[in-house]
């Protein structure tokens, strides 16, 4: 049977015909669709989300350890977050065999980097393999497991956007029923004392040698002999890329199993063609230990180190070749990404705002588009957690400095089950002057609405326990935890003067759901502007609602944009903004 799938169902496809029994993750574009596809074989996978891709990838390990075939998927990000058990991992080795699958993001498309995680393999001295389409996305996979129990090796499974969410046809396979391994209580492999992981590290020298020699003969990797006046080595999409431009002009080493690297396969391949180039994106990965290897190649001195691929940029770089392309006497409008209409964090970060000397620390989640403006009322953005860390390291540079003001530390609902706990435990426990602020839309909200555990679901559907952020905060030692509705201004204003004048620790749980989530009842009402009213003061554009806008000089709310969150109604000043449909 054939099938068109993206990459990221390959993968969960490829999966379940290796035989895995368990796999978790944390949502991140754009890895989320494997856990998402992974449900479908709920019959035969256990799968999970994770509160973070450390817990996610220690799940699997230990179901790894248990005997059973296990997954853990994450994007390139969540890899820094899931690095402790990682390398650890590395040393010990398997029982069950293990794939950890990364979905490296670059140009960042949803990212706050474009970090190359090949080197994430080479560090941690694991094994690597990379897909560069759907059907190899199944087959590879299949692969991964075989080496991860033959090499007693964790294997690192590299994926980049455009194969993750590209399609193409896959041929489908059975089912292998895969016997668990038996558990066997082993201390010296399993327990990571000094002693134990000093032999270990021993033990992962001898792997990599063995790994290298798999390596040279892998059916992953293979040659290509076709014009050899030009030979290219290339892995994962940037080989459909050189394949596009170059056809039968160029010969090919395609490297599927990229750490350890083929040397001799590679070294062979560059004794038969004339001149040779490495086509790969981001960092020089492979053309580094190429040239350590003293073979001549030609890499990055041509082929950018920035942003993605494409077959247009590898024509120029090596043929010098500049497609025609179309100007249009039009300037498009702008179309930066905004808060939905109705998100529930407007109304917070339009109070918020008011003051512009306010500090606010912000994080990874819709809530960063708070930066946008017309709003700009986010500070900074690091990563998943800091709007609290950060904060709290704003908040002392500030007292040691006798700068006055509290800051306000933000993370949304699934952010703080992330990594945003430890943080408010660092606020109260070292007397923090600054105000975590949760903003609790009942969902996983930016990668496109997965459970976490404040929502009572589970990934496979199931009712659970449901965490309550309020009773975490009042029990890690918050003296106040205020919870409001932010889209009643008034209410979100007094709460967030309230906090400022707190002296006692103060926390502020912002609660609405996303007007996005299945099941939710339509809006009964929705707003309308009367334009006689109306005195063009353009206040209700501050709030960045895109349903508002100007039209033949009065203020106009899209109807088939509006949903009644009532935001616009209360910063109007002249009553010009009214409801309908009550």
């Amino acid at each position: 049977m054939r099938r068109l799938m993206s990459g990221n169902e390959a993968i969960a496809r490829g999966a379940y015909e290796a035989g895995v029994t368990v796999a978790a993750a944390y949502p991140g574009t754009p890895s989320t669709e494997i856990l998402e596809n992974i449900i479908e074989y709920k019959d035969y996978i256990y799968s999970e989300w994770a509160p973070n891709e450390k817990v996610a990838t220690e799940v699997a390990i230990g179901a790894s350890i248990g005997g059973a075939r296990s997954l853990a998927a994450m994007k390139h990000v969540g890899v820094n977050v899931a690095a402790d058990p990682i390398f650890t991992y590395a040393y010990l080795g398997v029982n069950g065999g293990f794939v950890l699958v990364t979905a490296d993001d670059p140009s960042m498309h949803s990212s706050q980097n474009e970090q190359d995680n090949r080197y994430y393999a080479k560090f941690a001295k694991m094994a690597m393999i990379e897909p560069s389409d759907s059907q190899e996305c199944k087959d590879f996979m299949k692969e991964a497991y075989r080496v991860s129990e033959e090499y007693d090796t964790p294997v690192l499974f590299r994926v980049t956007t455009r194969i993750c969410h590209s399609k193409s046809i896959v041929e489908l396979g059975e089912r292998e029923e895969v016997s668990f391994k038996p558990y066997v209580k082993n201390i010296p492999k399993y327990v990571a004392a000094p002693a134990n992981a000093k032999l270990a590290h021993a033990r992962v020298e001898k792997r990599l040698e063995a790994l290298e020699e798999y390596s040279n003969k892998s059916p992953l990797n293979k040659i290509e002999y076709n014009n050899k006046k030009i030979g290219i080595i290339s892995s994962g999409v940037a080989y459909q890329y050189a394949k596009e431009i170059f056809g039968e002009d160029a010969s090919y080493l395609k490297i599927g199993f990229t750490y350890p690297l083929p040397m001799n396969l590679i070294k062979e391949f560059s004794q038969n063609v004339e001149e040779l180039y490495v086509i790969e994106e981001l960092e020089p990965y492979m053309e580094e230990q190429i040239k350590a290897a003293g073979i001549k190649c030609t890499g990055k001195e041509l082929i950018p180190r920035l942003y993605e691929l494409n077959p247009e940029i590898i024509a120029n770089a090596l043929l010098d070749k500049v497609y025609e392309t179309k100007k249009l006497d039009v300037n498009p409008v702008p179309r930066p990404p905004v808060l939905c209409p109705g998100c529930p964090h407007r109304g917070f970060f339009y109070t918020i705002s008011k003051k512009k000397n306010r500090v606010v620390t912000g994080d990874i989640g819709c809530y960063t588009l708070g930066a946008s403006q017309p709003l700009e009322a986010l500070d900074t953005c690091i990563c998943m957690g800091a709007g609290f860390s950060a904060g709290m390291g704003i908040s002392k540079a500030f007292e040691v400095s006798g700068r006055p003001g509290k800051v306000f530390g933000v993370v949304g609902d699934s952010t703080f089950f992330h990594s945003g706990i430890t943080g408010a435990i660092d606020i109260v426990y070292n007397k923090g002057n600054m105000v975590p602020v949760v903003l609790d839309n009942r969902i996983t909200g930016m990668t496109g609405h997965q459970e976490n555990p404040g929502t009572g679901k589970t990934l496979m559907g199931e009712p659970t326990t449901e965490i309550d952020v309020v009773g975490v905060l009042k029990a890690i030692g918050y003296k106040t935890v205020k919870v409001v509705d932010p889209c009643d201004l008034k209410a979100m204003e007094d709460t967030v003067k309230e906090a400022e004048e707190a002296t006692e620790s103060y926390a502020i749980v912002t609660k609405r759901p996303c007007v996005l989530i299945k099941g939710l009842p339509a809006p009964k009402t929705k707003c309308i502007v009367d334009r006689d009213k109306c005195k063009e003061c353009k206040m209700c554009l501050k709030v960045g609602c895109p349903a508002i806008f100007f039209k033949d000089g009065k203020a106009y709310i899209e109807q088939s944009m509006c949903v009644g969150c009532d935001v616009c109604l209360q910063v109007c000043k002249f009553d010009a903004i009214g409801r309908v449909g009550e």
